[in-house]
């Protein structure tokens, strides 16, 4: 608890906290000129998160995939790296997860264990490219990331029809049931939701998020290379070799996250025109979190409640869903803007000194 205690009350995390609670108050700010009442309107938010059952088990679905990507991104903000790239990650990972799960039939304790690791394999190389082009090339991975978010998007959509494709339908057959990492059990204690055990492995992967980055010496060398790869290079550390590791990484957070959503959720893979969105809202996790393990599951907490309630604040308020990405935005901007922040912080801290 003390280690916890420590964390919360440390600079960096007051910043976010801080941050936060400005975003919150700057919404209801928006809410009163609006002639909105922001009262209602968060008491009506947390009521959809938190009302019963059904929406508890809503809003840790709603959670999971963020903090699977928020992880992704953060590992590649810890070494250096912009990872703009955990949505195509996220879909490479969605996409082969679901082609294992339709195309073997196995036992549950196999089937399970193989989809995902194959999708988070298949998120780490696809993350991998824009390590090794970077590496390789000097071509700045937040372009090669952005393009290949693209090109997996129209990857997916391809090897649905092509391979999986379900007659007359804009989606690919449903995965065998023995691939599903959701069970009838755990959704009725959540009302039928559509929790699934996806937040355990994300929960995992957040411890192993810590042990690789803190307790390893190839951590060691890659947090190295994040805070100055010249430096690291005149150490004997091969710069290149570990920027495609931290990518083929954090992209197997990315993929891993995808399979889970496939397995756990929808148990296929759709057509799609859009991206599903988990991949960008990750890189809001991580800013807010700061690129730390507790920091990113604190942080996907947060915006999964937003992002899920946000229905709540229109039905029960009457006010305007798109609020809550404002809000968002509101948070993200406190916290890319630390130095104000901090500024604001340390002269309310004088004005308490001066009082006293």
């Amino acid at each position: 608890m003390s280690k916890l205690t420590k964390w919360l009350f440390k600079e960096s995390s007051v910043v976010s906290l801080v941050s936060i609670v400005i975003g919150l108050a700057f919404g209801a700010v928006i809410m009163l000129i609006g002639n909105y009442n922001p009262i209602l309107a968060y008491t009506s938010l947390f009521n959809k998160a938190f009302g019963d059952w059904y929406s508890l088990g809503e809003t840790i679905r709603q959670i999971t995939p963020l903090i699977f990507t928020g992880l992704s991104v953060a590992f590649a903000f810890r070494t250096g790296l912009f990872n703009i790239g955990a949505e195509g990650q996220f879909i490479m990972g969605s996409l082969a997860a679901a082609f294992i799960g339709i195309q073997f039939q196995l036992p549950w304790y196999v089937h399970i264990p193989f989809a995902m690791i194959v999708g988070g394999l298949v998120g780490g190389l696809w993350g991998a490219i824009a390590g090794y082009l970077k590496a390789a090339r000097g071509v700045h991975e937040v372009i090669t990331t952005i393009m290949l978010n693209w090109i997996a998007l129209h990857v997916a959509n391809y090897v649905v029809r092509a391979y999986l494709l379900e007659p007359n339908q804009m989606r690919s057959k449903f995965m065998h049931e023995s691939a599903w990492l959701n069970n009838a059990g755990l959704a009725q204690m959540f009302g039928n939701s559509r929790i699934h055990f996806g937040i355990v492995v994300a929960l995992l992967l957040a411890l192993i998020f810590y042990m690789i980055l803190w307790k390893t010496k190839q951590g060691y060398e890659l947090r190295a290379v994040g805070f100055n790869p010249h430096a690291a290079e005149y150490a004997g550390i091969n710069v290149n070799v570990s920027m495609v590791k931290a990518m083929l990484i954090s992209g197997i957070f990315a993929g891993i996250g995808g399979a889970s959503e496939a397995m756990g959720v929808f148990h296929y893979q759709s057509i799609s025109s859009a991206f599903p969105g988990y991949g960008l809202m990750g890189i809001a996790v991580a800013l807010i979190g700061r690129n730390t393990p507790l920091g990113v599951i604190l942080s996907a907490v947060l915006l999964g409640i937003l992002t899920y309630g946000a229905a709540g604040i229109k039905f029960g308020a009457g006010v305007p869903e798109e609020l809550v990405d404002i809000i968002i935005a509101l948070i993200i901007f406190f916290v890319a803007a630390s130095a104000s922040v901090n500024w604001l912080l340390k002269l309310f801290a004088n004005r308490k000194k001066e009082a006293s």
